[in-house]
């Protein structure tokens, strides 16, 4: 039995949206040795210094009209992880 047309746009946009949370270009993509994720964890660099990163790896790839923004956020989660080290 052939699909309709919206169980092929279903699918379409299911398979788009893998490709947003499964190893995202703008990451590195999951055959990339330096993926975001896998640097994260292989350095075990937690919540600030790993989203420090990911804001710093994917800068300008996820939107070219939002490279600032990307590296304000990673400067954002720097400053964060090294006010949370100054407090100890």
């Amino acid at each position: 039995m052939e699909a309709t047309y919206q169980q092929k746009k279903l699918n379409l946009t299911l398979m788009e949206n893998k490709e947003q949370v499964n190893h995202p270009e703008h990451y590195g993509g999951e055959d990339n040795l330096y993926e975001a994720i896998k640097v994260i964890d292989a350095w075990d660099l937690g919540f600030s210094l790993g989203n420090t990163v990911k804001y710093i790896s994917r800068a300008g790839k996820k939107n070219k009209d939002r490279k600032l923004e990307d590296l304000k956020k990673a400067l954002w989660y720097l400053n964060h992880h090294i006010e949370t080290l100054e407090k100890k």
